[in-house]
């Protein structure tokens, strides 16, 4: 995943949602995953040709948000 790659991108980047957290690379369990996954409401934000799509009708919800809300 190339966003993964760009640290300085990933401490930019924060949730769309009220709380606007920190974002982190994967999806869920899968780090891999071409996702961002929010580290406050564990919402799943796809990464499309290396561009992260920061909507939130477009997240997946994960079960594995840190504060286990969803």
């Amino acid at each position: 995943m190339s966003v993964e790659r760009d640290s300085r991108l990933l401490e930019i980047l924060a949730c769309p949602c009220p709380a606007h957290a920190p974002l982190r690379p994967g999806l869920g369990d899968d780090a891999d995953a071409d996702y961002l996954t929010c580290t406050s409401c564990g919402r799943g934000f796809p990464v499309r040709e290396g561009i992260p799509v920061l909507l939130l009708e477009e997240a997946v919800e994960t079960a594995s948000g840190d504060s286990g809300e969803v």
